[in-house]
């Protein structure tokens, strides 16, 4: 029997580029399987949203499943996975490439377009990395 989950990542920017956070949940049926939520310094939204679809594609290959469905809010992302949409930013390239290696990985990989409002745990880790990030800086700085 094949082992399928489902991602939900999201990545956010305060500033854009500013403090930059990526959160991912991977669930299978239903069950919380991992949750990620990583502060990755000063990016852009667009990074932060590739870095959190790259970090959830690896930690789900590490947990063995063979087939993933993503969720994720960034219409950007999505379309530029799916090949509706060309890579014309450099710095998204790299991680584009990486998200794409990852991906092909996977007996089955789906990745879909979600509204704001229906992601979100992902949002909130990423939210939550943010703020981790934030008083990390603010301790360094006293």
């Amino acid at each position: 029997m094949t082992k399928g989950a489902v991602i939900h990542a999201d990545g956010g920017s305060r500033g854009n580029p500013g403090p930059a956070g990526a959160g991912a949940v991977i669930t299978c049926q239903g069950e919380t399987q991992a949750e990620i939520s990583k502060f990755l310094g000063h990016a852009t939204n667009n990074v932060a949203e590739y870095t959190s679809l790259v970090l959830a594609l690896e930690k789900a290959l590490h947990l063995g499943f063979e087939q993933v469905h993503v969720y994720m809010d960034s219409e950007l992302i999505v379309k530029q996975m799916t090949g509706l949409y060309r890579v014309k930013n450099e710095n998204l390239l790299p991680l584009f490439v990486k998200a794409k290696k990852l991906s092909s990985q996977f007996a089955s990989f789906n990745i879909s377009h979600i509204r704001r409002e229906n992601n979100k745990t992902a949002d909130r880790l990423a939210n939550e990395a943010m703020d981790k990030g934030h008083s990390i800086k603010h301790a360094e700085t006293l």
